[in-house]
């Protein structure tokens, strides 16, 4: 309190005394500019003072110019001319550490075209907010709260919201992921499972090996951590095997992880067929490399073409760690994940987000789960594979018709990959952009440096006449790249 150490004393009147004490404080800085000051009523009852004490020393205060009064709002400091500007400043960047200066220079919001809503932009592969089934959420809402009242607003426990990871086990087991030596932890989201898991079992200078291009985040991590990327090429084939395989024999035991996305690849787009997932286990198996499964964006694959994810050749192992997330399909604000593994992997990785935050919040994972629970998540999926599934569709053949290109790839999902005939996508992207166009240009992909001539293309938010309009400027916009035979 500002007056816990006013003593009155007999030699001064008294609001002489109350003014020398605020004046003194204004002076030494320790009270903020702007700040408020108790009521004369007020004041006058804490110092058991008369209010026309109180109201004096304002008023020598106000003449002053220590303070200041707005009517029906109250008493403010004024002591931004009464303190002198600090003049202590540090050299943040010389204290910086590594892992912040990967960070920040792979940080693609400040580093990349921002967007804005006069661009048709296809950088994003978030979902579509207004396909959110909203009504039923509320419900969840309202459901969840009239259940569990305050406990979901107090701490909870680090792995999690137990009805959530009850019915993760339960939608594991329709994976064929499901075993009873697995658990799951609730995580904020695909970025901090990855995070955990590497912080957890890594050091700087172990390998990863990975497919290439990958997913730019966890690119970002890996290089935080000082992990040495092993990335394995990806082309109009898929997965390339041969080089897996040299790849493996090259650093054998050195190599900590292998990290994968075998379904709706970011950023490719690629499924992987059963045959290879099968031979990719194998190889791992062999060489006895644990795994860490992306899950990215499966539940677009529900449907009579269902592929099970690599976790379901491992329920009696414990040689894969699965990460799963909605957020790229379902409610990403809520930044809801999970990792799946076995108990006493999910043990140790507990304790450290214990370290980090605690919990993910329980009040989330409670609406999440009666979201999921009430059946309504099902019927949420049929209606949108049916749209993504139309705009990829569109966007494809808008591809073909519009843009010169050695090879598309995507299987659908939310997003296209187009590798360029030697056009650097960067300069095309700065065209493009002059002409209200933007998309993530492919390097940002690549753990090598190289994919200069690739493109990927985010569907889920554009509208299709944007999508045929967008991809025709960009077409339209390589083709006067060619006529300058910048390249050719």
């Amino acid at each position: 309190m500002i007056f816990s150490d006013f003593k009155l004393e007999g030699n001064l009147p008294i609001y002489i005394q109350i003014k020398n004490y605020l004046s003194s404080l204004i002076n030494l800085g320790l009270l903020p500019n702007n700040s408020k000051l108790p009521s004369t009523r007020e004041l006058s009852s804490i110092l058991n003072v008369s209010r026309n004490s109180v109201i004096a020393a304002y008023d020598e205060l106000k003449a002053d110019g220590f303070i200041y009064s707005l009517k029906g709002k109250g008493t403010f400091i004024n002591s931004e001319k009464f303190i002198s500007p600090s003049n202590w400043n540090i050299d943040w960047d010389k204290i910086e550490n590594n892992f912040s200066k990967t960070a920040n220079e792979l940080d693609i919001v400040k580093n990349e075209i921002p967007w804005s809503s006069d661009l048709i932009s296809f950088k994003s592969i978030s979902p579509d907010g207004d396909l959110f089934d909203m009504e039923e959420f509320k419900k969840s809402f309202m459901n969840r709260i009239s259940i569990e009242s305050h406990k979901l607003l107090n701490y909870g426990y680090a792995q999690g919201y137990k009805p959530l990871i009850d019915f993760l086990s339960e939608y594991m087991k329709k994976k064929g992921s499901f075993s009873t030596y697995k658990t799951s932890l609730i995580t904020n989201g695909f970025t901090e499972a990855f995070d955990i898991i590497l912080s957890t079992f890594t050091n700087p200078g172990d390998i990863i090996i990975c497919e290439n291009p990958t997913h730019n985040t966890s690119i970002k991590i890996m290089k935080s951590y000082g992990i040495d990327i092993k990335g394995i090429d990806i082309d109009k084939n898929g997965l390339d095997f041969d080089m897996l395989e040299r790849t493996l024999k090259m650093y054998n035991k050195k190599i900590k992880f292998a990290y994968i996305t075998p379904s709706y690849h970011n950023p490719t787009g690629n499924v992987m067929n059963p045959k290879n997932r099968l031979r990719f286990y194998n190889l791992m198996k062999e060489y006895t490399i644990p795994i860490i499964e992306d899950g990215f964006n499966e539940e677009l694959l529900y449907s009579s073409s269902h592929i099970f994810p690599l976790s379901s050749f491992d329920t009696s192992g414990n040689g894969i760690i699965y990460i799963g997330s909605f957020s790229k399909i379902l409610f990403p604000g809520m930044r809801i994940g999970w990792i799946y593994a076995n108990k006493k992997i999910i043990n140790k990785l507990i304790s450290v987000k214990r370290c980090r935050n605690i919990h993910t919040s329980f009040l989330d994972q409670g609406i999440l789960f009666d979201y999921l629970n009430s059946g309504k998540f099902e019927k949420y999926i049929k209606k949108i594979r049916k749209v993504y599934g139309e705009k990829f569709n569109f966007a494809y053949q808008c591809v073909q018709k519009y843009i010169d290109n050695e090879y598309v790839l995507g299987d659908g999902g939310l997003h296209i990959f187009i590798k360029l005939k030697n056009i650097n996508s960067r300069e095309l992207l700065d065209r493009c952009y002059q002409k209200k166009v933007i998309f993530m240009p492919g390097d940002l992909f690549f753990t090598d440096d190289s994919g200069y001539d690739t493109l990927r293309l985010g569907l889920s938010r554009l509208s299709l006449e944007n999508i045929d309009k967008g991809i025709k400027i960009i077409g339209e916009t390589i083709e006067e790249i060619k006529k300058e035979n910048k390249y050719y």
